[in-house]
């Protein structure tokens, strides 16, 4: 067995830029967070555009679908925004698709103290290989069904509907 890691963007893969005091993207933190995790199963990393999730567009959705569909791992991990996080899993969960698909993220970037990223992705991992096929969100120790979540800007959490 092996993993498939999709790249998406999100605060997970933001960079914190000193001089504009802005976060941005420049190029995915996941090749550092693969190795740093110490993960033994085979891991194929595939980087789509690096996006904040609320620029995400149809088109964009429709890029993680085909990479998906594209994808010969049975469990794919997709690292992506929280804030449309729902959104794609809307798209992957309406194509009924035959593999393990969980959505991840972080609520603080994986370069900045105290991020959830590098839990978030190491547990997300686990539960692509031991969930049947389904599309999912994995956030914070919990594992939502794709249409059974949401997020909870309030308190920073996702929760069930």
């Amino acid at each position: 067995m092996s993993l498939r890691i999709i790249a998406t963007g999100g605060t997970f893969d933001k960079h914190y830029d000193e001089l504009s005091g802005k976060l941005g993207f420049s190029s995915s933190h996941l090749p550092q967070v693969i190795a740093r995790s110490r993960m033994t199963i085979p891991v194929v990393l595939e980087e789509l555009p690096l996006l904040d999730s609320l620029d995400m567009q149809d088109a964009d959705r429709a890029r993680v679908l085909a990479a998906c569909r594209a994808a010969g791992e049975q469990a794919i991990v997709i690292v992506h925004g929280t804030d449309t996080m729902r959104e794609t899993a809307e798209v992957l969960g309406a194509a009924a698709l035959a593999q393990t698909i969980v959505l991840t993220g972080a609520m603080i970037p994986y370069e900045i103290a105290n991020s959830d990223a590098l839990f978030n992705l190491g547990f997300a991992s686990a539960a692509a290989q031991i969930l049947p096929a389904g599309v999912y969100v994995a956030m914070n120790g919990k594992v939502f069904t794709w249409d059974n979540v949401t997020k909870n800007r309030a308190a920073g959490v996702f929760q069930a509907l």
